[in-house]
């Protein structure tokens, strides 16, 4: 048994050794910080010069130029494995909500999954334009494999239509669409070859601290970063929602791939395929177009009363992201495996110095996720120290290398420094997007944000090292969706002819006629409708009841009385 004379000398050894582990950490984060920093001051540097020099000489895109072009056709594309508890929600969501008319939805389902196929069909039977285009072997393979088979069903229709699509949108089973969104995309088609729009959480409880995490994540990443990203390389890696690509640029795609645009060999295929379009010199956008979003939000943390509004902001797409720390790390893995490893094994570090530095900046969270976790463990340390040596419980110490007075305390100074204005930073696009609340907030959801980083970097690592030394294929890591209940979607109840028009039972040319025959003869205009035989009674109840149901789950909710 070791003598206790020596426990002493143990011990300050091992605080010597947290020192100069504390050391490196403070080196790393400080690196990482001045990194975060210079992308930070090219955003708002640019941002004052496109206010002063830009703005005053160019007159901004206005909702109406973008309603007035022609519309083309558009192909909305949507892979599904087990998406059967969402799909339809997703579905009715994006046609009741979408104005544009000239579309057709492709959702890819697998052989061995009944329940989403099912899901589909029931969906197909009410909408002429969807269309359920089967994987001919069994799932889960990749995402990227689902989507190749939709491009050929896509491609294959075009052979049947007169006109071809113009452009394919790339859309998963949790998205919210806004009313503008195809009619963006048809403005600027076919003069830009890969348009992208920012993507941002629907609005969580405050208590729902892990989705939350994401509400602040993307807030400030398709706010600031992918701004930068673009202005700087003029490439934009694909979300992998929100992402319409004109037909020039898939058809340049396929042929490049025998016919596969979307790489089978990564998880991250959206990501993979930004890439691979700007060595192409494809013309790529990150999209910043203001619009009006009608909001519904409970003040003060869910207890104050509630508030409805329409504020400008950006269209983008809103997804429902997990809420639980399990499911969040794993989905994150799949991105940083797809981005940081396998995109550095297939991609590599070609490109401008500029296209390099932004690879970087995907790259380093592999190890600066977990020097996070080591910053607090050491800090814990050191707390744990200093109460002892405060309450005279411990003071044995060898002669330290490192004086707080010294370089090592003007770098931690500049690390809390860079720490605040990281903070200080992300809380101000929160606010802009969610509201004074959730940016307060942001500041506790960072730490939780570090541990599902550092978690989801340890499985990428895991997986990617077993696929290396095994050769075990890298397949599609579910993430289990939910799809925002009606009450969280403002949604209006549109007129029965409106509504049937939105699901391709008739035209335009055939409700303006049967709305004539309506007044002529003093009938309801489904009794119309079925009597010109262009709807039937199946149709004509699931129509009524979809409108009941909107109704419904719209009306504000009553009032409480107040106590005697």
């Amino acid at each position: 048994m070791m003598s206790s004379h020596y426990w002493p000398y143990l011990v300050a050894d091992y605080y010597h050794w947290l020192e100069i582990a504390g050391v490196v950490v403070a080196l790393v984060i400080f690196i990482s910080s001045v990194d975060d920093l210079f992308v930070d001051a090219w955003f708002w540097i640019r941002k004052l010069y496109r206010r002063f020099f830009v703005r005053v000489r160019h007159a901004p895109l206005s909702s109406e130029a973008v309603r007035a072009k022609r519309e083309q056709p558009l192909a909305i594309m949507v892979p599904a494995w087990l998406e059967y508890d969402v799909i339809a929600m997703m579905l009715e969501s994006m046609v009741s909500t979408l104005e544009y008319k000239n579309y057709m939805i492709f959702v890819g389902t697998y052989q061995n999954d009944e329940r989403t196929k099912n899901e589909v069909e029931r969906m197909r039977r009410r909408y002429r334009q969807l269309i359920r285009v089967e994987v001919p072997h069994d799932g889960p393979t990749c995402k990227a494999d689902c989507l190749n088979w939709l491009v050929q069903a896509i491609l294959q229709q075009n052979q049947r239509q007169e006109t071809p699509f113009a452009g394919l949108i790339l859309h998963d089973s949790e998205d919210v669409l806004h009313p503008l969104e195809l009619k963006y995309y048809n403005y600027l088609l076919p003069g830009v070859d890969f348009i992208q729009l920012p993507v941002a959480s629907i609005e969580r409880n405050w208590y729902e601290l892990v989705a939350g995490t994401y509400m602040d994540e993307f807030a400030e990443w398709h706010t600031k970063d992918l701004v930068v990203r673009e202005s700087m390389s003029h490439m934009v890696p694909s979300a992998g929602v929100g992402t319409c690509f004109s037909r020039r640029a898939m058809d340049a795609l396929a042929r490049q791939t025998h016919n596969q645009p979307f790489n089978t060999d990564t998880l991250t295929e959206d990501y993979d395929i930004g890439v691979r379009l700007s060595r192409m010199g494809m013309k790529q956008i990150f999209a910043s177009f203001p619009v009006d979003h009608p909001t519904r939000r409970q003040t003060w943390f869910g207890f104050g009363p509630l508030k409805e509004e329409t504020r400008k902001l950006p269209l983008d797409i809103r997804e429902f992201f997990p809420n639980t720390f399990k499911t969040a790390y794993r989905q994150k893995a799949r991105w940083t495996l797809g981005i940081g490893l396998q995109g550095w094994r297939q991609v590599g570090w070609k490109g401008s110095l500029a296209t390099k530095y932004l690879l970087f900046r995907d790259r380093k969270g592999l190890v600066t996720s977990f020097v996070a976790i080591a910053g607090y463990l050491l800090l814990l340390n050191f707390l744990a120290f200093w109460l002892a040596d405060k309450m005279g419980w411990w003071q044995t110490y060898f002669p330290t290398q490192f004086s707080p007075r010294g370089w090592v305390g003007t770098l931690i100074l500049l690390n809390g420094i860079a720490l605040v204005l990281r903070t200080v930073q992300r809380g101000f696009f929160v606010n802009h997007l969610y509201g004074w609340e959730h940016a307060l907030l942001s500041a506790p959801r960072m730490v939780i944000g570090n541990f599902i980083n550092a978690a989801a970097a340890a499985r990428a690592w895991k997986l990617f090292i077993v696929h290396i030394f095994t050769g075990k294929r890298l397949a599609w890591d579910k993430t289990m969706h939910d799809f925002p209940s009606a009450d969280q979607l403002v949604q209006q109840r549109q007129s029965l002819g409106d509504l049937l028009v939105s699901w391709k039972v008739i035209n335009d040319e055939q409700l303006t006629h049967a709305l004539q025959r309506q007044k002529q003869l003093g009938l309801q205009l489904g009794e119309v409708l079925i009597q010109q035989h262009l709807l039937d009674e199946d149709t004509l109840q699931e129509a009524i009841s979809y409108q009941l149901y909107v109704e419904e789950v719209s009306r504000p909710a009553p009032l409480m009385p107040e106590p005697a």
